[in-house]
């Protein structure tokens, strides 16, 4: 079974951050984790977490250059797992429906979940002083996942599956309609966290729309 795999992109991204002990830099993000949770990004404080994790502040900022990169690093060491699951696609599995209906599903699961939407406030509160934070955000998160689906889509082209001229912009578009109403609103705190149900619902109306456009009409 050949899949995609996304562990060596995130290792790469790794790879820029100071430290090397995997063991301290746990230490560190646990430490993060829990000052975090209890004071906030903004009233915590790079003191506070060296504190916490039981590291000197000098050996703190060996790791990590400042608490914004830290609380980065903290989100997507913790999403890891959950973001190969969702991205690891079957290239041989060509029933492209229910392939996108799990990832999508599991995707939109992620992305609404209330840690989650609360990481997404805080970095968007970070960007316009930081426009690098953003783009190691987003890096890390929703643009390796479009890259994943957009490599199984057009494996899916080749083998005669779809109809796509640009498999990045589908991509997109698709990852965009499984979130359609949901994070927006949830990200303004307009709505609830959405129950399991009505993720399916929307992931399923997302992929019959997306294969309308793009699935290939079967030859008599």
């Amino acid at each position: 079974m050949d899949v995609i795999s996304a562990e060596a992109e995130l290792m790469v991204a790794d790879q820029g951050a100071a430290g090397h002990d995997p063991r301290k830099r746990r230490q560190i993000l646990d430490g993060a984790r829990a000052v975090f949770l209890e004071k906030g990004f903004d009233a915590a404080s790079m003191n506070d977490i060296a504190r916490v994790a039981g590291v000197s502040k000098g050996t703190l900022y060996v790791y990590f250059e400042d608490k914004e990169h830290l609380f980065v690093e903290l989100i997507s060491t913790e999403k890891r797992e959950e973001l190969f699951s969702v991205i690891q696609l079957d290239l041989d599995n060509h029933d492209v429906a229910a392939v996108l209906t799990d990832c999508g599903t599991r995707l939109v699961e992620i992305l609404t979940r209330p840690y989650y939407v609360r990481a997404m406030r805080t970095v968007f509160s970070i960007v316009n002083r930081m426009p690098e934070i953003g783009a190691e955000f987003y890096g890390r998160g929703p643009a390796l996942c479009a890259e994943q689906i957009a490599a199984y889509l057009a494996v899916q082209v080749k083998a005669g599956v779809l109809e796509i001229e640009d498999c990045e912009l589908a991509a997109s578009q698709f990852m965009e309609l499984a979130q359609t109403g949901v994070l927006r609103k949830l990200l303004f705190g307009i709505i609830s966290t959405p129950d399991p149900d009505e993720i399916r619902q929307r992931v399923a109306r997302a992929v019959s729309f997306f294969m309308k456009v793009y699935g290939k009409p079967a030859t008599a």
